[in-house]
């Protein structure tokens, strides 16, 4: 549950850097939200792992 806390966290924080794109076009947000869906891809794969290891357990 913690990864998933994490997840939530993350998409947060990136959520001034997705206005700042969008709205105001800075582009250096972009490249700040393009780090952060990445870090959030492997986030989201180890909390895959980590389901699917648990389920094989039970």
């Amino acid at each position: 549950m913690d990864k998933f806390n994490q997840v939530k966290e993350l998409i947060a924080s990136l959520e001034g850097d997705a206005d700042k794109f969008y709205n105001k076009g800075n582009s250096a947000a972009g490249t700040r939200i393009r780090k952060g869906m990445q870090d959030l891809k492997n986030l989201a794969q180890a909390i895959r792992l980590e389901v699917q290891d648990t389920k094989n357990k039970a």
